[in-house]
């Protein structure tokens, strides 16, 4: 029987004390390893923090989008990094298909294991040369059925740029299971060892280096019928309704490494000397604090308000899209103001500033890039025809 979520005051500091205790004394390790440990699922399922937002009913804490928000805040306020989050929250992007319209046996199957930490799942959407162009994905799914009579889909196709595709268990997989257009689009729950379905490779990047990223392939891959999130056709519509909470949770990790690094910044300032005085006894240095803290509570306002107005059952779609737009342009000044209010000891491999300076430029690309974004939020809101 799962855990109630904790009070609201007490989420913020269940993240930070989970960080403190089992992320800072390891992420350099995590970050060169290129991955975290399976175990680290498990502790943080243990300690409530997979479940939160997630259904009682399913396994989960139960608790909203705001919860979510202030656990995470929590954890980077402490030394997360975006990266960290990225890779042990991927269920947060792996499982609202199907706790929304997954089957009782998916949910047992897959769901309720997640969020106990002993599954790791991921969500694969985007496909090599398609981009942030869902509609138009080429990833087939044709149903079939075998010498014994038993349906199942044949998958066949790629996905790129899958977070946690390296080291998932299973990947809620976007296909096309009819005709073209967001009509023709399905969701599978395609189970690592399936024979054809392999990991063609871990992808280096910039930034998020503790979060494995995968390129995936699907060779005639043979899914049980039964693997079938809610009805054909449904995955366009199940992706968009996922769509809310994860641009805000990248406006999250986007305003939180800001924070963070607003944090470093004020304290180095005032800690290192220059011409026999500290650097925060320039003007030119105070002014640079005053704005990134501008930026950052602008972004942090926003992004909450927000959410609670989803929690209140609001269409926010399109504010969403602003939301995570603000809190990237926030994270992309101020994570480099940061690095220059350091110096050249911002600038070394290593010092936490320099990787959210790296951390933050994947944010106005991932969940959909801020120019896709902009164009949805334009038609949103009247603004094109």
């Amino acid at each position: 029987m799962s855990t109630p979520a904790p009070a609201r005051s007490e989420v913020h500091e269940l993240g930070a004390a989970f960080v403190r205790r089992e992320v800072v004394p390891h992420l350099d390790a995590w970050e060169e390893a290129g991955e975290v440990p399976r175990a680290l699922h498990r502790t943080a399922a243990e300690q409530g923090l997979l479940g939160l937002g997630f259904p009682e009913s399913v396994g989960g804490q139960g608790g909203t989008l705001l919860d979510t928000v202030d656990l995470q805040e929590g954890m980077l306020s402490a030394g997360a990094s975006s990266g960290l989050l990225a890779a042990l929250l991927t269920s947060g992007i792996a499982l609202p298909h199907l706790v929304a319209a997954g089957s009782p046996d998916l949910v047992d199957a897959f769901v309720r294991p997640t969020l106990a930490g002993e599954l790791i799942g991921s969500l694969a959407i985007t496909e090599p040369g398609g981009g942030s162009d869902v509609a138009r994905l080429r990833t087939t799914a044709r149903l079939e059925t075998d010498d014994q009579g038993r349906p199942a889909y044949v998958v066949h196709g790629g996905k790129t740029f899958i977070t946690s595709g390296a080291r998932a268990d299973f990947v809620t997989t976007a296909v096309r299971t009819g005709g073209p257009g967001h009509a023709g689009i399905s969701l599978l729950v395609v189970e690592a060892g399936t024979p054809g379905f392999t990991v063609d490779r871990s992808l280096r990047k910039m930034g998020w280096h503790c979060s494995d990223t995968a390129e995936l392939g699907y060779a005639g891959v043979r899914v049980p019928a039964t693997h079938l999130v809610g009805r054909e056709g449904d995955g366009f519509a199940l992706i968009a309704g996922a769509f809310v909470s994860e641009r805000v949770a990248l406006a999250v990790h986007a305003y939180g490494i800001a924070a963070r690094s607003l944090a470093l910044a004020a304290a180095y300032c005032r800690e290192r000397e220059t011409f026999g005085r500290p650097l925060v006894a320039n003007q030119v240095v105070r002014h640079q604090l005053v704005e990134m803290h501008r930026q950052v509570e602008v972004a942090r306002s926003y992004t909450r308000e927000v959410a609670r107005r989803h929690d209140a059952g609001e269409n926010v779609v399109a504010e969403a899209c602003l939301a995570k737009q603000t809190a990237c342009e926030a994270a992309t000044f101020v994570c480099d103001r940061a690095v220059q209010l350091h110096g050249g000891a911002g600038y070394l491999h290593g010092a936490e500033v320099e990787r959210h300076y790296r951390d933050a430029r994947i944010l106005p690309i991932g969940g959909g890039a801020t120019e896709v974004l902009t164009d949805l939020a334009a038609k949103l809101l009247g603004y094109a025809s």
